[in-house]
């Protein structure tokens, strides 16, 4: 990009890695210079918990507020019903209201961590799009709003181009989820002023059509600002690890094994993880993106204690570190590991170890466990695990059991009280 931004959070977005493309830069750059400027990204409510995934999004709306401006937080109770089809191979699920309304209230907490909901000038608000589009009368919508889109064009968005060039199907049902998209932004900047909306660049044409729908209805220009699909350098989607999702919510992941998923960043992942999920200054990036051979795994403790003291909190994250020392250094058990408990009823009669390691997540099946007891991946207490008919009974577990799958993953097993 050519153009040098005056305004201090397109100068970020550029400089930390977030922009991907931008519509009217020097525009933007103006009303950003001109006075508070309003901006959401939207949050489909299709978990109980976003995962690191989203966490790129979350920091575009926390840098927002810190450089002067209002975050607006979109949760799409409306839009979930619809199952937005970008760059899916297949349809969504559909989940019930409750199911939704109980998903959001799970996700609410997450964004307190990084926003503030209480501050006088630019303070963060919170709002779903169920207000409006659950109320729509669907003739009056179709008339004023369907008129506006083009069909042909809807066709042209590689969101939906790429999926029926596979000849993969796509429900009349999830071909309005653009429409109902657009019109948030539209009701957005009607309620809130709302003048930029943020996302993923796979939200490049949903945005479009937002900007398009205001200005054609309205006579309005707001902006958008897309950020890159981030992939780790192994080609890996973010967010995703061999345990699967690496929720934000402490109760699904916990603040230990979220540190831990930090740490394990590969090398020539550390300097853009830096810039992009803490808020470290520039040039101290630079000097431990730099970094190499045994020294970069001191940039690596930094990125993990900085990104968990954002989600968890300062004293997590220390105690997620002391844990890591504890395990990885000192052959310890460390109090924060995943663990589980089991009945003395249940000990009494006997546990394989197998089950145990599939019940403490650190394989998926029965068959993945013998296999990585084959494969010597396996320990029990530090020493490796070489007989699948292993049975653990609740003499042994007077004491925790520390069970581990290679060298970064490990569990406790203990007696529950």
């Amino acid at each position: 990009m050519n153009y040098n931004p005056k305004s201090e959070f397109l100068k970020i977005m550029l400089e930390r890695g977030f922009l991907a493309d931008c519509t009217s830069y020097e525009r933007m750059d103006s009303a950003l210079l001109s006075g508070v400027v309003p901006g959401y990204i939207g949050f489909d409510a299709t978990a109980s918990s976003l995962h690191v995934g989203s966490l790129m999004q979350i920091m575009m709306l926390r840098w927002l507020q810190k450089t002067g401006h209002q975050p607006i937080v979109l949760m799409g109770g409306g839009t979930t019903k619809v199952g937005d089809p970008s760059f899916r191979a297949d349809e969504r699920p559909l989940l019930t209201p409750e199911k939704i309304n109980e998903n959001i209230h799970g996700i609410k907490s997450v964004f307190q961590n990084y926003v503030d909901f209480n501050q006088t000038d630019n303070t963060a608000i919170m709002v779903n799009n169920a207000e409006w589009l659950d109320s729509l009368n669907y003739l009056d919508f179709l008339r004023d709003i369907g008129r506006h889109f083009s069909v042909n064009r809807m066709l042209s968005f590689e969101s939906v181009k790429s999926r029926l060039d596979r000849e993969q199907s796509l429900s009349f049902l999830e071909f309005n989820y653009m429409i109902l998209q657009a019109y948030d932004f539209m009701e957005l900047y009607n309620r809130y002023g709302c003048l930029l909306q943020m996302g993923g660049s796979d939200q490049w044409g949903n945005i479009i059509n937002g900007i398009d729908l205001t200005r054609r209805t309205l006579s309005t220009e707001v902006f958008g600002i897309t950020s890159p699909l981030l992939e780790t350098s192994d080609g890996k989607k973010m967010g995703k690890s061999q345990d699967g999702a690496i929720w934000l919510d402490k109760n699904l992941v916990s603040s230990y094994q979220f540190w831990q998923f930090w740490r394990n960043t590969s090398d020539a992942d550390v300097g853009r993880f830096l810039k992009l999920y803490t808020e470290l200054p520039l040039s101290e990036c630079n000097k431990l993106q730099s970094l190499r051979g045994a020294e970069i795994n001191e940039a690596k403790i930094i990125l993990a204690n900085e990104v968990t003291k954002l989600l968890h909190g300062e004293e997590a994250s220390l105690t997620a570190q002391k844990t890591s020392i504890d395990v990885f250094e000192r052959g310890g058990s460390g109090d924060q590991l995943p663990t589980l408990e089991v009945t003395l009823e249940e000990a009494s009669g006997g546990i394989s170890v197998v089950q145990l390691i599939v019940r403490t997540g650190l394989a998926s099946s029965g068959k993945e466990a013998k296999r990585l007891i084959s494969e010597s991946g396996a320990k029990m207490n530090d020493k490796i695990i070489s007989n699948h008919a292993i049975v653990i009974t609740h003499e042994d577990l007077l004491e925790d059991i520390k069970l581990s799958a290679g060298k970064k993953r490990h569990a406790l097993v203990k007696l529950s009280n």
